[in-house]
C-alpha cells in the first residue's frame, strides 16, 4: 500500500449555535495515488470536511496531517501542494478565459512562459482553446466547470481537492473532466472528490467513504464495502441502505 498522503484524527466540528457536530471524530487515512470519494446524502458532512482540510475552516477538535505537514501549524505550507476546486463557479465572469488562468496562476507564483506553456496546455486538454478570449460570462455550464478545474491544476499540486466537480454539467463535459481526472491520477496526482453521482464515483474511485451526520458509516474498495453489504450489489443499493431513502432536502 501507497504511503499516507492525508491522515486524519478524531477531527471534529461543530458550527455555532448547533448542539449536532457536522463532522463527529471522524479518523481516516487517505494515501498516495488514490482517487477517494467521500460520498454521503446532503448536509452529510462533505462539504464541510473538504473546507477543513483544504484550511478554509477550522476544525473544532483533532489532528489533521497532509504530506506530513500539520494543518494547524503548517497550512502554508500544506498550500503549496495541493489544488482546490470549489463547487461553486470560482471565477470573474467579466474576465475571459485565458485571463482569470494568468490572474489564478499569479496567485500561485507563476509567471511568463512557464504560466503561458501551463495555460496552453490546460486549455488544449479540457477542449478551450477557441473559447480563450471570450468572458466567462459567455460561457456554458461545462465550459465553466471545466475552466474552474483548470484553475485549481495549474500549479501541478500533489493533491487536488474536488467538490462535486461534474455538478450540473452536459454528458460530454462531465466525460471529459472524468477521463481528464483519470490522467491525472495516473501521473501522481492524489484526488479527494465529493460527489452525489455515485455510478461515477463506483467508475471513478480507488478507495470511498460514505459520511452521514456527520460520522464515517462505511469505507474501503468498492469490493469491501460489496462484500461489508452482501445483499446489496450496486452502490447506489448500499448507499440507500445505510442512508435511509428519506429526502434530504
Amino acid at each position: 500500500m501507497n504511503q499516507v498522503s492525508i491522515h486524519i484524527e478524531n477531527l471534529t466540528k461543530y458550527y455555532r449555535g448547533k448542539t449536532k457536530p457536522a463532522i463527529d471524530k471522524i479518523s481516516l487515512d487517505i494515501h498516495e495515488g488514490d482517487i477517494f470519494g467521500l460520498l454521503g446524502p446532503n448536509g452529510a458532512g462533505k462539504t464541510t470536511m473538504i473546507r477543513i482540510l483544504c484550511g478554509l475552516l477550522a476544525p473544532t477538535g483533532g489532528e489533521v496531517t497532509i504530506r506530513h505537514f500539520s494543518l494547524k501549524h503548517e497550512l502554508h505550507r500544506i498550500k503549496e501542494v495541493i489544488g482546490v476546486v470549489p463547487q461553486e463557479i470560482a471565477l470573474y465572469q467579466t474576465l475571459t478565459a485565458r485571463e482569470n488562468l494568468l490572474v489564478y496562476g499569479g496567485i500561485c507564483g507563476l509567471k511568463g512562459k512557464d504560466l503561458t506553456g501551463r495555460i496552453n496546455k490546460w486549455l488544449t486538454v479540457f477542449g478551450l482553446e477557441k473559447s480563450q478570449h471570450h468572458q466567462v460570462r459567455q460561457f456554458s455550464g461545462g465550459m465553466k466547470r471545466r475552466l474552474n478545474l483548470i484553475a485549481g491544476l495549474l500549479h501541478n499540486p500533489v493533491i487536488l481537492f474536488l467538490d462535486e466537480p461534474t455538478v450540473g454539467v452536459d454528458v460530454q463535459s462531465k466525460n471529459v473532466i472524468i477521463e481528464n481526472l483519470r490522467d491525472i491520477n495516473r501521473s501522481g496526482t492524489t484526488i479527494v472528490y465529493t460527489s452525489h453521482y455515485l455510478e461515477e464515483a463506483e467508475s471513478l474511485c480507488s478507495y470511498l467513504a460514505i459520511i452521514d451526520e456527520g460520522v464515517i458509516i462505511r469505507q474501503g474498495t468498492l469490493n469491501e464495502i460489496k462484500m461489508q453489504t452482501p445483499d446489496a450489489t450496486k452502490l447506489e443499493d448500499i448507499f440507500l441502505k445505510l442512508t435511509g431513502k428519506e429526502l434530504r432536502d
